[in-house]
């Protein structure tokens, strides 16, 4: 079992190297070690810390890294 400070440098590392700007709680779920709710809560956390953000789509609720999100908004994507 990872600690919540390994869990959020695990989550920071894949929002940054990902192809996609944001990613679903599952995508970090598949690709991070540790438990789901430890992952969601460490995920939460970043947001608290405004280190990650939410980003919705709409219909479904993602998390990102703010500087990615921004820059697809720049770029039109």
């Amino acid at each position: 079992m990872a600690d919540r400070e390994e869990l959020k440098a695990q989550i920071l590392a894949l929002l940054a190297k990902s192809k996609k700007p944001a990613l679903y709680l599952k995508d970090m779920q598949n690709k991070v070690d540790g438990k789901p709710r430890e992952i969601k809560n460490a995920a939460n956390e970043l947001v608290k810390e405004q280190k990650a953000m939410f980003w919705s789509s709409g219909s479904s609720t993602m998390y990102a890294l703010p500087e990615r999100i921004k820059d697809e908004d720049k770029i039109g994507v």
